[in-house]
């Protein structure tokens, strides 16, 4: 009976990444820690964010690990045009920003994860292959915030659905003014002034003037006019 074959080790393809730090000592350290894993090259480092598009250009890395204040352009105003530059490539933002709107400009700019500057060796590495794998990572701590954010501002959109502008047709509609005339005074034409009215009868789930004109007075919505 022949011996049973070992089957070899299967290759791990290794996860090309480019640091993106204004900071010397931050980009260095950050070298020698991700390229102490066995499946992580480090293929450059950038000081700032042209440098960085150069060095995408370049190497086509699979990871940007990319701050968010540099000197000139910031990396969420650079994100997109790495991105265009290297479109195989995924960002984790790496910051020290740990307000939840800069997650979702992140987000919105084309990162696919976003770290904290304080988070822990680990989880840096964990991050890293989370994103060059096509998953999404956000810091739990600021994943925590901005579910709250979001749940407060999904709350405030119910309380008030319109827009700033429907808002003052509202007003304009309870004091009387015709389309023609609120046209006249937002400086818009009476189609747009129509459309507005219609949003706002719709959002407020109202048929008649009157109806408005209640709604206005009951949410006290008229007495910043008269202060």
């Amino acid at each position: 009976m022949s011996p049973a074959k070992t089957a070899a080790p299967v290759a791990t393809k290794p996860i090309h990444v480019l640091v993106v730090d204004d900071h010397t000592l931050v980009r260095s350290g950050l070298r020698l820690l991700l390229e102490a894993e066995p499946d992580v090259v480090v293929d450059g480092e950038a000081g700032d964010a042209e440098q960085a598009i150069r060095l995408a250009r370049l190497h086509k890395p699979d990871v940007i690990l990319l701050d968010i204040v540099m000197p000139g352009r910031s990396g969420l105003d650079a994100a997109p045009d790495l991105l265009a530059t290297a479109p195989k490539a995924k960002i984790l933002v790496l910051s020290m920003q740990d307000d939840p709107s800069y997650v979702r400009q992140a987000f919105s700019a084309g990162a696919s994860g976003y770290l904290l500057k304080e988070a822990a060796d680990d989880e840096l590495v964990q991050a890293v292959r989370e994103v060059a794998g096509g998953g999404r990572y956000v810091h739990p701590a600021l994943g925590a915030r901005l579910a709250a954010a979001e749940a407060e501002a999904r709350a405030c959109a119910e309380a008030d659905p319109l827009s700033e502008r429907e808002r003052e047709v509202l007003l304009l509609l309870a004091l009387g003014h015709t389309n023609q005339e609120i046209a006249t005074l937002l400086a818009i034409s009476v189609r747009t002034a129509e459309t507005h009215r219609a949003h706002v009868m719709q959002k407020l789930h109202l048929a008649t003037r009157a109806e408005l004109v209640r709604h206005v007075l009951h949410h006290g919505l008229l007495e910043p006019l008269h202060g």
